[in-house]
């Protein structure tokens, strides 16, 4: 059996575009070629430069810099390209400066000829997934946002910490926007074999104290640093390498989830699903309480307001 040709197209080489190569590079043993594509083709140069040392040590990845008609015979194509959140941001604040760029970058994408898989890490990451798969026409499958997998990790790293445990024996998802209506889904949420709550008896104050504390992590490292983007890198990394290794991969990630959870709404939002060749090969529809039902379908609403305003702006 001859082996499908892995090549991936970053556009975007910011602080989470660089991040993410190096990851990439470092964790799958199966890219063949990646193609770094920037508004500032001298940081592209550089950065590949440095990036195409790495391969010595891992696998003999050809890294480049390129044009959008690189796109033409991707794998996939992540766009990391956008305004970042400043101290005092939301994600939400950010839409109309990046979905002008997005706009920019998708048309000359799909003149490329390119038929992969889009991997949105932009924010707000919901919407400019949705917006992402609505100007494309691409099958829903085949466009992923990085969605809740951030605030997912920071989830975990938080409970490990209070209960004493490897990150690892933690099983727990942030679901909903990326941004301030997510939601953490302590229904199905484990400590090893054992129920979270369980092992860690939490009233709802105690559970509004965690959801708190996740939501507010990336803002702190702004204030301090000025930007995220190890932590957002290593979950585009592990989307990556699922498509690229068929891996079947449960991830949190922005999803369609039109016809889940009691939503009809046609937008992509933070849900668990599973990533393989093809892109999201489903939506898995987890089981939630009613509070947290309530909380997922009005964190619907909201995205759904904000292409809507988008939409009659347009108009």
């Amino acid at each position: 059996m001859i082996r499908q040709n892995n090549k991936v197209v970053l556009v975007g080489d910011g602080a989470v575009g660089s991040a993410f190569a190096f990851s990439l590079l470092q964790r799958t043993t199966t890219l063949d070629e990646l193609v770094i594509v920037d508004r500032k083709p001298e940081l592209a140069i550089g950065d590949s430069l440095d990036l195409e040392d790495v391969t010595c040590f891992d696998y003999p990845t050809n890294v480049h810099t390129g044009t959008y008609f690189d796109a033409r015979d991707a794998t996939i194509v992540v766009i990391t390209a956008g305004v970042p959140r400043k101290e005092g941001e939301t994600r939400l604040d950010l839409i109309n400066k990046n979905e002008k760029i997005l706009r920019s970058i998708l048309e000359p994408i799909m003149a490329s000829g390119f038929d992969g898989i889009f991997v949105i890490s932009a924010n707000p990451v919901d919407i400019l997934t949705t917006l992402t798969q609505k100007i494309t026409g691409f099958p829903k499958k085949r466009v992923i946002g990085t969605g809740t997998s951030l605030d997912t990790a920071r989830l975990r790293v938080l409970l490990a910490q209070k209960n004493h445990v490897p990150v690892s024996e933690v099983n727990a998802y942030v679901m909903g926007e990326h941004g301030d209506t997510s939601f953490v889904n302590f229904e199905e949420a484990k400590l090893g074999s054992k129920q979270l709550t369980r092992v860690m008896p939490m009233d709802e104050e105690d559970k509004k104290n965690i959801l708190m504390a996740v939501r507010k992590k990336g803002g702190e490292i702004i204030k301090h640093k000025g930007a995220t983007y190890y932590g957002v890198a290593r979950c585009l990394s592990q989307i990556c390498e699922a498509i690229l290794t068929n891996r079947d991969l449960s991830l949190p990630v922005s999803a369609p989830v039109t016809g889940f959870y009691g939503i009809e709404n046609n937008l992509y939002i933070g849900t668990p699903a599973i990533i393989n060749r093809s892109g999201i090969q489903h939506v898995i529809e987890t089981k939630l309480s009613e509070s947290e039902l309530a909380q997922f379908q009005a964190s619907a609403t909201k995205m759904q307001k904000v292409l809507d305003s988008l939409e009659s702006s347009e108009n």
